[in-house]
């Protein structure tokens, strides 16, 4: 596994436990402290976004790309190459494609859901002021 799926595979399992911490019952000023820390590092790990989509253009280019041999003229080499491609190592190569495919879907679905549940926390609070000073009146 490369460099940037094993940095993908970290981003996917922090984004998951802060979503679960933000969706576990937990008093209001722990809730409200949290929902603002994670409110804080949201923009900055707005790069996952076009991160995950390099990676899945990537996936693409690579699937459209392969080595194909369809010509009637191949070299031994390409015919070679083909067949290696054909060969099992291409079902692991597609395997790994679906996994990776996932992983990104996986990492964009997970800090859109982080950053929505933030936002309605949020306004949640925003309204509490609101019907507060209005009981206040």
């Amino acid at each position: 596994m490369a460099l940037q799926w094993v940095i993908l595979t970290y981003l996917v399992a922090v984004e998951a436990a802060i979503a679960v911490l933000l969706t576990l019952p937990s008093p209001k000023l722990v809730k409200n402290r949290l929902v603002s820390l994670v409110s804080l590092i949201l923009q900055p790990a707005l790069f996952v976004v076009p991160f995950a989509g390099f990676q899945l253009l990537d996936i693409y280019w690579k699937n459209e790309h392969r080595l194909m041999c369809t010509s009637e003229i191949c070299t031994a080499s390409e015919r070679d190459r083909y067949e290696k491609s054909v060969s099992f190592s291409f079902f692991l190569l597609i395997y790994k494609a679906q996994r990776n495919v996932i992983l990104c879907a996986a990492s964009i679905l997970l800090y859109w859901s982080v950053y929505r549940i933030c936002k309605y926390h949020k306004e949640i609070q925003h309204l509490e002021e609101v019907e507060k000073k209005s009981k206040e009146l």
